[in-house]
């Protein structure tokens, strides 16, 4: 796979990389929409890998687990956290999976800027499904771990799911979440469905790991195996007691999928 970015100058790009964490960045999305960035380096200056991490819905890069989970991920690469557009700091309005990989796309464009030549990508349910979905249509990532990852648009099979639902799809619903939640949500809907994680793993050509919960109260177990399923090249965790995304997510968790993103990004 070809670098994006391969820096002329090797003490410039180190010096980036270096840069204090909580070092924050406006991103402009192809589409125009401004988002809000935020680089932790990794615990080795010298290391070029980076991974770009997609919150779930509702969710921000300033709240208390997105940085556990920064500071965790840190201690095996660069971590670039990202406001997905409609949440947070960012601009515009969530898109619920479809446009946000324009804003996945920035966010590497971003950590390539800051000297990283290898750029994983980790999402959590709605942003494992963009990290899965920017994987196929973008490309340009050496490895993609989806956690708590929804195979299919439209699912109502679990309460939580049937009440998001009330909430995204009625405007005292959308009311709700941006004035408890900051999250800003597109009443204009698809013009078509944009192509869903399951069909999408079928078009990643990198490493994809799959990160599920037996305790998962948005997405059962069956959504995990369908995209699994999908994927060529693909590895599946079933998680005992876990729950839902950042919400259930650990730190033995989340070290051993820094620990897996390095593995498969290894260069030979």
């Amino acid at each position: 796979m070809a670098d994006r970015l391969a820096p002329d100058a090797p003490d410039a790009a180190r010096t980036a990389r270096t840069a204090r964490t909580g070092q924050r960045r406006r991103l402009l999305a192809a589409d125009g929409t401004v988002l809000q960035g935020e680089h932790f380096p990794g615990a080795d200056p010298d290391d070029d890998l980076a991974v770009v991490v997609a919150h779930g819905f509702t969710q921000n890069s300033r709240s208390p687990k997105m940085r556990l989970i920064a500071g965790w991920l840190s201690q095996s690469a660069g971590v670039v956290l990202i406001d997905l557009r409609g949440h947070g700091r960012s601009r515009g309005h969530s898109t619920l999976g479809w446009r946000e990989v324009l804003d996945v796309d920035a966010a590497i464009d971003w950590a390539h800027a800051l000297g990283y030549r290898r750029v994983a990508t980790v999402g959590f349910s709605l942003g494992s499904a963009v990290v899965v979905r920017h994987a196929a249509l973008h490309r340009g990532v050496h490895a993609v771990v989806a956690v708590s990852v929804p195979g299919e648009w439209h699912y109502r099979g679990t309460a939580a799911m049937r009440t998001l639902h009330r909430l995204i799809l009625t405007r005292v619903g959308r009311t709700v979440l941006r004035l408890t939640r900051r999250t800003r949500v597109s009443p204009a809907g698809w013009a078509a469905d944009p192509i869903d994680a399951r069909a999408a793993a079928a078009e990643v050509d990198v490493p994809l790991l799959v990160v599920h919960g037996d305790e998962d109260d948005y997405f059962p177990l069956h959504h995990a195996w369908h995209v699994h399923s999908a994927a060529g090249d693909a590895t599946l965790w079933l998680e005992r007691g876990f729950g839902h995304a950042e919400a259930g997510a650990t730190e033995p968790l989340i070290r051993r999928i820094g620990a897996w993103v390095v593995e498969q990004t290894r260069e030979e």
